[in-house]
């Protein structure tokens, strides 16, 4: 049977509403960036196929509303969830003090040995920064997850740090026993993006 792929892995992309999932996602699958963005409303989602160590890695990308009245929409989208992204703004403490609570919503709604990775993005506003680079890695190291900053708007690290989840998860899937031999395991995809207000992301 001919695939197009040999891994499909549903990544989500979890934090405060501002601190730039939409322009994060926007940067990596289609390379581009807008100086204001639509916030996310509920879900959307991409698609993007990257080769690592000779396999073809599907990875179907959600964004998720970080509003805390769509909550009860978007917990249904942590199940099934391979790796989870969580971000907060370097230049907005709260974004950053919120963290634990989003990994609380983890815990809750998504699978005990789901990847995750904590990403401090708007690393390029050095004058408006807040949270330190020292800080984050802190924080990521006491939880017991990997920790990147970057900047959606020049790029930086953006492209490491989806390829690093996707690498972890790929290890991790690679120990498990297949369950189906003749074809990866699919995600049933649902949900459509509204979209309204404008929020400025880097």
């Amino acid at each position: 049977m001919n695939l197009e792929y040999d891994y499909l892995f549903k990544l989500l992309l979890i934090g405060d509403s501002g601190v730039g999932k939409s322009c994060l996602l926007l940067r990596f699958v289609d390379d581009s960036y807008l100086e204001s963005y639509i916030s996310t409303i509920g879900v959307d989602f991409k698609i993007r196929t990257v080769e690592q160590e000779g396999k073809t890695l599907k990875l179907q990308i959600w964004d998720t509303a970080g509003q805390e009245r769509f909550r009860t929409i978007t917990s249904s989208y942590y199940r099934g969830a391979h790796g989870i992204i969580v971000v907060y703004d370097v230049t907005d403490q709260e974004s950053f003090n919120n963290i634990r609570q989003w990994l609380t919503e983890i815990d809750r709604y998504a699978s005990d040995t789901v990847n995750k990775l904590l990403v401090g993005n708007k690393c390029d506003l050095t004058d408006s920064r807040v949270v330190s680079y020292e800080a984050g890695k802190a924080l990521a190291d006491e939880i017991g997850i990997a920790f990147l900053e970057t900047s959606a708007k020049d790029a930086t690290n953006v492209e490491e740090a989806f390829i690093k989840m996707s690498i972890e998860i790929k290890n991790r899937m690679s120990t498990l026993p297949p369950q189906d031999s003749s074809r990866p395991s699919t995600v049933q995809m649902r949900g459509r993006p509204v979209e309204e207000n404008k929020s400025c992301c880097s």
